[in-house]
Order: structure tokens, then sequence, then C-alpha cells
């Protein structure tokens, strides 16, 4: 007889807390060889936390962990990838200010003699990212001069550099195009074939569905459920996350169309945005498609008055402004929810109080003076209303699971409140329970005749959720459809150029 191959990866009753917060509670998870077992659970779970345990981050209070049946105790990150185990984090951990290839080839650069062989370094490079399809990306500019996407498929060749017999993907297709998740789909199965056990995080089931063999559910720290995926309903996973069911995850309220409050007229901010020109009416969502790089995020900042307008107009509420800054957006009821909540959409080491009225000081100000108690107030009300797993108004943000910090920077917008919401990738990086009400969020917005602009790299939430479409090309908005004159298929085509 011969001897079964060991686990990739075995943990035991991993136990971790902060304090008096239990974030695991005996966990357990074997990984086979060429395995991809998908690691699923609403914001908060304890996904992260078990991940940073794996990956050298955190030490866990209890338990034990095997690598290819030895046993495994990483001292910090560096550490397990060295011994081959590698993670992706769905924050994005990037040197900024150093280049492409810098960040892919960090703590791993290709030596001779003592000394950095470079070409051999730019050829590794090229390589991983070549397995993702991306060789053409620029590996001399720097980190902080590509999208949020880019930047995912830079991290994402970073962890495949170097062979790891474990890779764990943290929401890896969170900023990534259908064309783009393709690509790592096809990483994976080429990995998988290499021995490499993979533990794919994401909120896409469908995307679990399609790639994963096993499946562990994850809820407040435990275990709940695991399994074949191959037996396993999606409707019965959602029931093991949430404890509860999910039905009608889009919103099919009616909330008719009003007058025009939102108008681009051949808006350029080179060199992503060249020409776009939409309209957007009260009461509607209006979706932008398009790959990494065709200009939807540009265009929402060039109206946000965040990236400088080169040509063309912006009109808000029938007012062209001759020099608009953000803070003059917000004035006049536009609101904006960036894609980089880590960079951009709040302020880690601040408070859930202090981050959602940032933007409304006044209110809650007396004699110039904030008041920490009516601002924790408002807190309270929209972490009741939201959702949101923490402590209490003045816990610290950055503590929070990402998709509770994109709760929070949603809220801020209500707070204020907008009258026109730009929203980019909204739902990145949130679980099916937290999407259920973040769409029943913005159907509401609809209702009460707000202007909702949605980005979003995953298509069936465009389609699901979205009044009109509009498709981005290559910097310009080249075509504008009722959502149902539109198909995934026929999206693709358009945001490609073919056909």
């Amino acid at each position: 007889m011969t001897t079964p191959p060991a686990a990739a990866l075995r943990l035991t009753g991993i136990t971790k807390s902060f304090g008096a917060t239990r974030a695991l509670r005996g966990v357990s998870l074997e990984l086979a060889p060429g395995e991809v077992h998908a690691l699923i659970g609403e914001n908060g779970a304890g996904k992260s936390t078990l991940m940073k345990v794996l990956s050298g981050a955190h030490r866990p209070d209890s338990g034990s962990m095997e690598l290819a049946g030895r046993p495994y105790a990483p001292t910090d990150p560096h550490d397990a990838r060295l011994t081959g185990v590698a993670m992706i984090y769905q924050e994005l951990n990037l040197a900024l200010h150093l280049s492409a290839q810098e960040n892919i080839l960090l703590g791993a650069e290709s030596a001779r003699g003592g000394w950095i062989d470079r070409q051999a370094s730019r050829e590794r490079a090229r390589s991983a990212l070549a397995q993702l399809g991306h060789e053409s990306l620029d590996l001399d500019r720097p980190a902080h001069a590509f999208s949020i996407a880019e930047q995912q498929v830079i991290e994402i060749a970073r962890a495949l550099l170097t062979n790891p017999r474990v890779l764990i993907m943290d929401e890896p297709t969170s900023s990534l195009t259908p064309a783009d998740a393709e690509r790592l789909f096809a990483a994976i199965a080429r990995l998988r074939t290499q021995g490499v056990g993979i533990i794919y995080i994401s909120h896409f089931l469908e995307e679990c569905r399609r790639i994963a063999d096993r499946y562990t559910v994850l809820k407040d720290g435990e275990t709940v459920g695991s399994g074949p995926m191959a037996g396993a309903s999606l409707d019965h996973i959602v029931t093991l996350m949430t404890g509860r069911e999910v039905k009608d995850l889009y919103p099919k309220s009616e909330h008719p169309l009003g007058a025009v409050v939102l108008e681009t007229r051949e808006l350029a901010s080179p060199p992503r945005l060249r020409r776009a020109s939409l309209q957007v009416r009260a009461g509607e969502i209006f979706g932008l498609a398009g790959l990494i790089g065709a200009g939807r995020t540009d265009l929402l900042r060039t109206i946000f008055a965040l990236d400088e307008r080169a040509a063309g107009e912006v009109v808000v509420l029938g007012s062209v402004g001759a020099a608009p800054t953000p803070r003059s957006r917000w004035a006049q009821g536009v609101g904006f929810l960036s894609e980089n909540r880590k960079e951009e959409g709040l302020m880690l080491g601040q408070s859930l109080a202090d981050n959602l009225t940032l933007t409304k000081h006044a209110a809650f100000s007396r004699f110039g003076v904030l008041s920490a108690r009516r601002q924790q107030a408002a807190a309270r009300r929209w972490i009741e209303a939201l959702g949101v797993k923490c402590h209490d108004a003045t816990q610290p943000i950055g503590q929070l699971s990402g998709g509770n910090q994109q709760k929070i920077a949603l809220a801020r917008l209500l707070e204020h409140p907008a009258r026109i919401f730009l929203l980019d990738e909204p739902t990145r990086g949130i679980d099916v329970g937290s999407k259920a009400q973040i769409y029943g969020l913005i159907g509401e917005l609809a209702r009460a005749g707000k202007a909702v602009v949605v980005v979003s790299s995953y298509l069936p939430e465009l389609l699901g959720l979205c009044d009109t479409i509009g498709v981005m090309c290559r910097g310009e908005l080249t075509a504008i459809r009722p959502r149902s004159a539109w198909s995934e298929p026929e999206i693709m085509r358009v945001a490609t150029g073919s056909g």
C-alpha cells in the first residue's frame, strides 16, 4: 500500500483573542496539495485573523499548525514566505514609492556573488506578471502611479514569485475586471497542477463554486460548516454564513426618474480619461463598466474635482463651477466613495465617529468645539442601521474588517447627506449579507430621488442593480444604454472595443 501524501497544511484548534474579543474559537482546517479550498464567511467572521495567523502576522493563543507534515510556526510574514506560505491580502501592502519591479521582488531579489542580478531579477518579475497575462505592465513605473486594480496584479505577482507551497488569496478579484479574473483563474489552474495548495477567500460565491474543491464556512470565529463544493448549494452556504436566508439580492422596487442633476460634457483628464459625456437623473442608478485603466475611476474623481479637468464641463444641479474643489462639491450635495478606503477613504487611526462625521463638523459643534457625545450618537445610529460589527463608536476604524470599514465610509455620505452619490466599487470586500444591505440602501436612495453613479468590476452587480449602464473603453465613454439592452457578453464586447 502506498502512503497518502501529507496534507499541504493542517490547522487544529486555532484560537486568537484581542483583549476581550475572541476572534478565533478553535478553528480547524486541512488543505491537500493541489487543492483549492474556499474560506467563506461574513465580514468579521474571523477569516482575515485566521489568515494572519497562518501567514505569520499574528501568533495563535493556542492550537497547532503543520506544513507538509511538519510543525509550522512562522515568526513573521517574511519567515512564512521563505518557508513556502505566501499571502495576498485584501488590503494591498505595496511600497508605493518603489517601482512595480521592486515591489514584486522585495525580499526575494536574484543575487550573484553578493550583488543583485538585475537582469535575472527583471526576468523573474516579468515571468510572474506573464502568469497573470500582464507581461506588458511597466516594471519601472512607481506603484503609486497604478490604479488599485493594477496594484492588485502587482501584489499577486509578488506572491507567485517564490513558487509557494501554500498560497492564500484574500479577495484577489475584488478589483479585477472579468478578463483579468479569467487570467487569475488560469494561473490558479496551473498552480494546482504543480501541487500548490490554495486557500481562496472571496465574497463572490459564484467564483468559489467554480474554482474550489472544498469549502469551510466561519461565523463568529468558529467553523460552522465544511464539505465538498460540488455538493453544496449557494443558498445553503449563505445560510451558514449569515444564519438567515438572503433572498432577492438586488432590489426590484420602482423609482421614477426625475430631472437631470448631473451632467458631463466632453470631460477629459489625461492620461486615462479622454472623453466622457453623460446625464444622470434624480432617482437613477447609473452604472459604469469597463476594463482596468479604461477611465471609470478617473471619471468619478474628475467629477468630484479630485483630478484636474483638462477639458469639458461638469454640471451639478444646473450649475457649472468655474474652479470646483472637493469641498465645493460636498457643499453642492455630491458625495464620493473612493475605491481605495485604506489610502483615501478613511483615517484608520481615528474612531468610527470621527470618520463618519468628518464632512459636517459644523453640525456637531458649538462655538467651534466638537461635541464627541453628538458625534458618537450619530455614529451609533448608523452602526445599528448598517449592522457594523465593532466594540463601539469610539473604536479606531483601522481595527475593523474591510467590509465594516466600507459600511462606515458609505454611512458618511448618508449622514452628510449627499444628493448625488459617486460610488467607486462600493461592495469591494463586502460579504453577501452586507452586499444585500448595500444594494437595499442604494435602492432606497433612488426611491428618495437621489442620483447614484456606481463603478463596479462585477457585471452581475451592474446588471442587477442599475437603471442605465455606460461602458468605457480606452478612456472614452462609448455606449450608454438602459440595463435591459445589456448582457455580460455585450458589455465585454464594448469594453474591449471588439465588434
